[in-house]
């Protein structure tokens, strides 16, 4: 399942008490639903969820069914329709407007009062012209209808309930939408899915580690090529003094202590030019580059990890 469906799942999970709140979902449904006329009510969803709370909504707010509802075990696209005059002009008169043909749908503030009356609504708007994207992926909610007018008195209800929607159009569309982890962490709760509001917020927080640790590694990475470009100098002047004197130029045991240097400064150098993004590689990289760790162990270590790395794939 995608993450808007979890969140529809967890919004219809919620029991339909009073009918004020009940009435204003089902407005909330129906002015951002595929068609909202005085010729046709259709809803169509994808959300077997939602399929099993519209007729429960309808028979509880207006007091009958649809005329045209999906079978119990059907999926993909679920259609509800309403086609009898009779019913719509109730439905209609329930909400206050108008059964007038070509009439301007708008949202009548006088049947939403009361602070939980206007959060049902906006669950409703999401339950049929909602999405919000993976967290995991990016931060994204949308709330879509092709009533303009409906779209900027949703704006003004939200602005009110303290939320900040920013506004676009797309293929004759109307959307107010949030980009803001924060923003969709706050209407996600206020709409009644504070389960799926924290899944944003351990998304984010996961999201914020990872960052942190590939800011190190990637710090530590060029650590370590500093410390290979240093070696690389140190070698070429030990080598410049080779060249000039000879080995004449290390008198005693010292020689040997040069020798074992340039040993050590080589392996650095090679150490800083295998590019890796594994944290635990670069942990021992690190180790190696500053003497907290033999050679021969890191290249043990980092050889035995990437054997069991590739078996577990």
């Amino acid at each position: 399942m995608s993450f808007s469906s979890n969140v529809k799942q967890e919004l219809c999970r919620l029991p339909i008490s009073r009918r004020q709140e009940a009435a204003a979902e089902l407005y909330g449904i129906l002015l951002y639903c595929n068609a909202f006329t005085a010729e046709l009510i259709r809803i169509t969803t994808e959300s077997r969820d939602l399929a099993d709370r519209l007729p429960r909504l309808m028979k509880k707010v207006a007091g009958f069914s649809f005329d045209q509802e999906p079978e119990a075990e059907e999926t993909g696209k679920l259609v509800f329709t309403v086609d009898s005059q009779e019913k719509i002009h109730k439905i209609f008169a329930q909400f206050g407007l108008s059964a007038a043909k070509d009439v301007t749908l708008h949202v009548n503030y006088g049947i939403l009062e009361e602070d939980e009356e206007r959060l049902a609504f906006l669950r409703g708007a999401f339950l049929s012209g909602g999405s919000v994207t993976d967290p995991a992926k990016r931060y994204h909610l949308e709330l879509t209808t092709s009533h303009y007018k409906v779209s900027r008195e949703t704006c003004a209800l939200l602005l009110d309930a303290g939320f900040s929607p920013k506004e676009t159009t797309r293929g004759g569309n109307s959307i107010l939408y949030f980009k803001q982890s924060n923003l969709i962490e706050d209407f996600l709760t206020a709409i009644g899915a504070p389960v799926c509001a924290m899944g944003v917020m351990e998304a984010k927080v996961e999201k914020d580690l990872r960052n942190g640790v590939n800011r190190r590694v990637n710090c530590e990475t060029a650590n370590m090529m500093k410390a290979a470009d240093a070696s690389a100098r140190q070698i070429a002047a030990i080598q410049a003094l080779i060249d000039s004197r000879g080995e004449d130029a290390f008198p005693g045991n010292l020689w040997e202590t040069v020798r074992l240097r340039l040993d050590r400064l080589i392996q650095k150098i090679k150490l800083g030019e295998q590019a890796d993004e594994e944290p635990y590689i670069a942990l021992i990289k690190r180790l190696a580059v500053k003497d907290k760790l033999d050679f021969d162990t890191a290249k043990l270590l980092i050889n035995e990890y990437k054997k069991l790395r590739e078996g577990n794939k």
